[in-house]
């Protein structure tokens, strides 16, 4: 009876095809060794940037302008004896100086998705994060180019290795309506 099973489980491999092929619960998509990273480098792959930015902004403006003038007229002959002899001098003067500095720092984080890679293997990327608090949204939209070899071993990218980079950050909700000049000042500033 064991020669017979043995057979017949031989039997129902060739018949089947003989082939087993073992396959995986999870798509690779291209992660070929249990070793190798898993960075972002295809189209839908998500990764983080961290954003970091600074800006300083200083200016510095000096005006000077002055202008004189004189005037001499002589007594009057003839019919025009009336004129009497008078002399008129004059100067105007205008000085100004000003300067002003802004200086603006923005951090956080934003986690962005590969919309394209190029063919030089460059990847855009794009991503919108959305955070509400008190009736008030506070928004920020990141779209930007990054080189494969600047995401780090955590799948970030600091902002500044981030080209052709565009970073919105946008409000809107009670408190941000109330920092919007109101239209009676929109107007009088446009109009003058």
């Amino acid at each position: 009876m064991k020669k017979f099973l043995t057979a017949l489980l031989i039997a129902s491999f060739v018949l089947a095809g003989g082939a087993v092929e073992a396959k995986s619960l999870w798509v690779d998509n291209g992660y070929t060794s249990l070793y190798s990273d898993k960075k972002a480098r295809n189209v839908g792959d998500i990764l983080t940037i961290v954003i970091n930015e600074s800006t300083t902004q200083t200016a510095s403006k000096s005006r000077s302008n002055s202008k004189s003038g004189s005037l001499n007229v002589g007594a009057g002959t003839g019919i025009f004896d009336f004129i009497k002899a008078f002399s008129a001098n004059g100067s105007d003067s205008f000085e100004a100086d000003g300067s002003a500095t802004d200086t603006s720092r923005y951090s956080g984080q934003i986690t962005v998705t590969v919309v394209e890679v190029l063919p030089n293997d460059n990847l855009i990327v794009e991503g919108t994060q959305s955070i509400w608090q008190n009736r008030d949204e506070h928004k920020i939209t990141l779209r930007g180019t990054i080189r494969r070899d600047d995401v780090t071993i955590n799948n970030t990218v600091p902002s500044t290795r981030v080209a052709d980079a565009s970073i919105r950050f946008d409000g809107k909700g009670p408190l941000n309506a109330k920092q919007r000049q109101g239209i009676l000042t929109q107007l009088f500033n446009f109009m003058f």
